[in-house]
């Protein structure tokens, strides 16, 4: 009788702590690509094979709960709903408070997305059709056919070249005075009146204005393109449209930077606003902005200068959670037999 009553504690124990051992964790997340997304219906990115990987190394089972905002994602984390949350979460201080953090997944920083036609250098052909050129134009050709005119008045009676009916020298005027800012004139058609000759003299020393005023027009046109149109650091972003997600480590640069920026509630709702054209700049976490750039948004998005504010991703806890440091030797051990770099090199290339 004791002995089969020890065998039925034994088993009872046993049953419990495989049951124990079987205790299904509950991971949110968000999408995020290429951290965290569904494709064909399954958990992918590089963040949900890396939990994969440490679901293996643990012995874990897990289910997911794929929220709709980054917000909800560390809410759950800090009311302890989730036991752990993973996608592209950044380690700072001020979430170091609210709960505990596995040790660095993976190094970025922030970004600054922007139209791919606003990338794109100011071109000669659109400085030469630019209003302002037109304007130029115009003003020179109105000086040298009035110039012309006035010529053709002053020296019709005094050499052949200018006796000409008035609907007959319009060219031939404007064309003595073209000759005459271009080539110096012709010494044969030089002015034999003391107006025509004064007037000449004051064409020639115009000229170096009417001839310069081309290249000066180009060169402003372009160089105004240039600073208006296109935005290759944080200090361009003044007076721009920017964009980002509330709350997020780039909000918080931002506010800090004084730039004025909209804020939008998650990913898609800012990626839309972009296609949209509604903003010059979108500046958020680098990796995420790249994959944008270089899959849904390749026609419409580039990514400009480097990368700046660098920080860490790491899998968020609750506080005090005994995960943290299973969570940590693993990823030590993950990185110590390749499956981490197997892992990064599929979502990101070599690391440089």
């Amino acid at each position: 009788m004791l002995r089969a009553l020890f065998v039925w504690i034994c088993l009872t124990f046993a049953v419990l702590a495989q049951q124990s051992q079987a205790q299904t964790l509950s991971v949110t997340t968000v999408t995020r690509p290429p951290f965290s997304y569904v494709e064909d219906e399954a958990q992918t990115g590089f963040s949900m094979d890396l939990l994969q990987a440490l679901a293996e190394a643990l012995n874990w089972d897990y289910a997911v709960n794929r929220v709709e905002s980054f917000g909800d994602m560390l809410g759950a984390v800090q009311d302890g709903s989730a036991d752990l949350a993973v996608a592209n979460i950044s380690i700072t201080a001020a979430r170091e408070t609210q709960m505990d953090f596995s040790q660095p997944i993976f190094e970025a920083g922030l970004q600054i997305m922007v139209p791919s036609e606003s990338a794109r250098s100011p071109s000669l052909l659109q400085a030469l059709l630019s209003a302002e050129l037109f304007l130029a134009i115009g003003l020179a050709f109105a000086i040298l056919l009035g110039g012309g005119m006035l010529m053709w008045s002053f020296e019709r009676r005094a050499q052949p070249y200018f006796d000409r009916k008035l609907n007959e020298a319009w060219f031939p005027s404007f064309w003595w005075a073209l000759n005459l800012v271009v080539n110096g004139g012709f010494e044969e058609r030089m002015p034999r009146t003391p107006f025509g000759r004064l007037l000449g003299v004051i064409l020639v020393v115009s000229s170096l204005f009417i001839v310069s005023v081309f290249t000066a027009r180009i060169a402003s046109v372009m160089t105004i393109e240039a600073i208006s149109g296109n935005v290759n650091s944080v200090n361009d972003l003044y007076g721009k449209q920017v964009g980002t997600i509330s709350g997020s480590t780039a909000a918080s640069f931002l506010n800090r930077r004084e730039v004025e920026f909209n804020g939008y509630g998650d990913l898609d709702s800012m990626l839309a606003a972009f296609r949209e054209k509604e903003l010059d700049a979108v500046v958020f976490d680098a990796p995420i902005l790249s994959y944008f750039a270089s899959h849904d948004g390749r026609r419409i998005a580039t990514m400009t200068g480097g990368i700046f504010l660098r920080e860490n991703y790491g899998i968020a806890f609750p506080t005090g959670s005994p995960l943290v440091e299973d969570v940590n030797q693993a990823l030590l051990a993950l990185r110590e037999d390749g499956t981490y770099d197997e892992i990064y090199r599929k979502w990101f290339g070599v690391r440089n």
